[in-house]
């Protein structure tokens, strides 16, 4: 059923390209009706247009809060043109139909960017505009509704095609994402609510997003994937993409791994190197070079085809090296031009500049079949005020310092987690384990093979209890020197004695992070 369009109510905030659509609209001999700036526009721009105030009789009130509420306005929306009773009001009314709505919304998420003034957020909460979206998409059957200038181009081709017509497949797509639209809009400002009061966990929980990019597909070739953004600005996340191929989900999934560990890990020069959103290497130094060294040491195996992150510049030698592996993705802080030459070469590697990347969220989202778990990020913080020495034999203060790191990264690692370290560098990690004896020996295997030099006296991070002793066995027949753990097993006596009995350190956190 087409729907020939007599009159259009125009109201925009983003008036760009809005003369793609007026031409359109003038050629079909269709009225226009507007307020404020857009009528201004629209007038400028040379079209006839009557002002909204003069349509409905009645100005504007309240600083403009009030233009469009209006019976004149919503019946001409709402009304249905099939029902003899709706039709006999509207004509003892003397209400025309207005067929065509075309509103975007005052630049809320915008203004939130750029001002922390409530007042000013506030009056840049739509009122009018969604209002108006509500009525034409609920009654698609009969009006048109656009709520972006991404669609302009698909209602000049649909008014050509039907003589200044609509199809109603076309109104009803466009309903669709006009309420897609007020959702996001009202979920928006009721997030920015709960920041404001500091509410984690309101009653009601809208997970609201704008699709950034589809994706070619999802984990496997048979899934489908996009990227949405959830936060207030959505233009990026922070990336900058300098050159190869198109992200893919993967890519992502592992990128935003690697960035939950940098983001943890100071400002020394750190390598975050993630394979399947497990690290397989992390290391701190001084040199970024050794550090970038020492981190692709600790399971080069893995390493390949892995995603890299730094917290440094990429300057030549370090692209050198980066140029002779086999990776996915690059991200640094800041790629200098010999070190974009060389990796550039590299066709199918994403190079990601990071430097306006910063963490936001603080809660996670996991969803299951219409449900969700929501949970506050894991952002403790090491507190060595709070350890506790459960041996005979103290750790020194410089081994306090790679206790509280190899700890940090320790609750990054998929759970049950183990993780070696040795100076600043992870040698070894089991990670995703159902049991966490496994944990241990595999942590300890890839120690073995990559580092055999380096597992003598090193350091042994758990992401929780060990519920027995066997694991701490296996660890000290490797080479373990010292445990970090939080403690808490009803055979934590048992734990110890083992540790005691074997000359080795052992602390206690009391906090455990695991991470499923």
């Amino acid at each position: 059923m087409n729907q020939k369009i007599k009159n259009a109510l125009i109201s925009v905030s983003d008036k760009s390209e809005l003369n793609t659509i007026l031409k359109v609209l003038d050629k079909y001999k269709i009225n226009i009706i507007s307020s404020g700036g857009t009528y201004k526009s629209i007038k400028k721009l040379g079209y006839k247009c009557i002002e909204v105030s003069k349509y409905t009789g009645f100005k504007e009130m309240l600083d403009g809060r009030v233009k469009t509420l209006h019976p004149k306005i919503h019946a001409g929306i709402l009304h249905d043109r099939y029902n003899r009773k709706h039709q006999n009001e509207m004509h003892k009314l003397k209400f025309p139909a207005i067929d065509l709505i075309i509103v975007n919304f005052y630049p809320f998420q915008k203004i939130v960017i750029g001002s922390k003034n409530p007042k000013k957020i506030i009056e840049n909460i739509d009122i009018g505009g969604p209002t108006m979206v509500r009525s034409a998409a609920k009654n698609f059957k009969n009006v048109t509704i656009l709520t972006s200038k991404k669609d302009y181009q698909n209602l000049i081709e649909e008014i050509k095609k039907n003589n200044g017509k609509t199809s109603l497949k076309f109104r009803e797509l466009m309903s669709s994402k006009a309420f897609g639209l007020t959702a996001y809009y009202d979920a928006m400002i009721a997030n920015w609510f709960n920041k404001k009061l500091k509410i984690e966990f309101p009653e009601r929980k809208t997970i609201f997003g704008k699709k950034l990019q589809k994706l070619r597909y999802g984990e496997n070739p048979h899934q489908k994937s996009s990227l949405y953004v959830s936060d207030y600005n959505d233009q990026n996340l922070g990336f900058e993409q300098l050159g190869g191929k198109e992200l893919s989900y993967n890519n992502y999934n592992d990128m935003f791994a690697a960035l939950e560990i940098l983001s943890n890990t100071g400002k020394k020069a750190t390598t975050v190197i993630i394979k399947h959103a497990n690290p397989c290497g992390v290391a701190i130094h001084k040199s970024a070079l050794i550090s970038f060294k020492n981190a692709f040491s600790c399971d080069p195996i893995s390493a390949f085809g892995g995603v890299i992150a730094c917290n440094f510049t990429i300057d030549k030698k370090i692209a050198e090296e980066l140029s002779k592996k086999f990776l996915e993705v690059i991200l640094a802080k800041k790629f200098d031009k010999n070190a974009l030459d060389i990796l550039r070469k590299k066709k199918n590697l994403r190079i990601i500049n990071i430097s306006n990347f910063k963490l936001k969220n603080l809660t996670s989202i996991k969803n299951f079949d219409g449900s969700f778990l929501v949970q506050s990020k894991d952002k403790i913080i090491f507190n060595k005020k709070k350890l506790k020495c459960v041996t005979k034999i103290k750790p020194t203060k410089k081994e306090m310092s790679e206790i509280e790191f190899a700890f940090n990264i320790c609750k990054h690692v998929k759970s049950n987690a183990i993780i070696l370290t040795n100076n600043f560098s992870t040698i070894g990690i089991g990670a995703g384990q159902p049991s966490r004896l496994d944990s241990c020996k595999i942590a300890s295997k890839k120690a073995k093979q990559f580092q055999p030099t380096k597992i003598k006296n090193c350091i042994a991070a758990s992401d929780a209890f060990f519920p027995f002793a066997d694991g701490i066995k296996t660890l000290i027949k490797a080479g373990v020197k010292i445990i970090v753990q939080p403690g808490g097993s009803i055979r934590d006596q048992e734990v110890i004695d083992t540790a005691n009995k074997a000359k080795i350190k052992m602390v206690f956190t009391g906090i455990r992070h695991f991470n499923h």
